[in-house]
């Protein structure tokens, strides 16, 4: 708060900070963006649902889809270039997550301790294995919570639907940024050249990372192609070439 000086002091608060926490993230794309990935997680979704509709037997008592392909889907397709969103992060996520929750359940604890323990041991598992993916918590919490049908079947969850299910949205996700010109799996793009060999190294901003006191989710090389074309910018903006 600040202290204003006149005849009857005044107190006045800073809103910025609290009104920048409830606002909406300001879309860092156009909207046509926005809708070509709704357009490819409607095509991913129901091409991976009829896929393991074919591939499985049809008189199996068991969820064709589950709720984290949903998600998974989101990331796939809205934000294909997070390192949460990249093959291994998905399939390796979504696989050891879904082994967590399954041996959690077979314990016969009481299941919100059951719950509880099957998502800290997925995020564990992933942060282990390099494969940290949010939808994979919700795998190894449907597999504790699932029901009966997912209980009975399981080991056989990991393979179908989980496996299956995640292998044929991420080929989904490939076919359609392919056709849609994204880089994915996703690689980083160099837009400038450093402006100078004194300006900051790979090594500084891997330790500027390191120093960060909250973890990022962000490529290294990504956020050094994007510093580098800031620089690049900022320099012709101060030196414009004249015609």
């Amino acid at each position: 708060m600040k202290i204003i000086s006149d005849d009857t002091p005044r107190v006045r608060f800073r809103w910025s900070r609290y009104h920048a926490m409830m606002i909406a993230v300001p879309a860092d794309k156009a909207v046509r963006g926005r809708l070509i990935s709704g357009l490819g997680a409607l095509i991913g979704i129901a091409a991976t649902g009829l896929l393991v509709r074919s591939l499985v037997d049809a008189g199996a008592h068991m969820p064709l889809l589950i709720a984290p392909i949903g998600a998974a889907a989101v990331l796939l397709f809205a934000v294909p270039a997070s390192p949460m969103a990249q093959p291994w992060s998905v399939l390796g996520g979504n696989i050891v997550s879904a082994v967590v929750g399954v041996s959690v359940a077979r314990l016969g604890a009481d299941p919100m301790f059951a719950a509880g323990l099957a998502v800290g041991g997925a995020i564990v598992a992933m942060a282990l294995a390099g494969c940290l993916h949010p939808p994979g918590g919700a795998v190894a919490l449907t597999a504790v919570v699932g029901g009966p049908a997912i209980h009975a079947m399981g080991y056989g969850f990991v393979l179908a639907p989980v496996g299956i299910g995640t292998v044929l949205l991420l080929a989904m996700a490939w076919g359609f940024h392919r056709f849609s010109g994204h880089s994915y799996p996703h690689v980083a793009r160099p837009l400038a050249e450093p402006v100078s060999t004194a300006d900051f190294s790979r090594e500084d901003l891997i330790k500027a990372i390191g120093d960060y006191p909250d973890l990022l989710d962000v490529d290294v090389a990504d956020l050094e192609e994007l510093l580098h074309a800031a620089e690049h910018n900022a320099v012709a903006r101060r030196y414009p070439v004249k015609a």
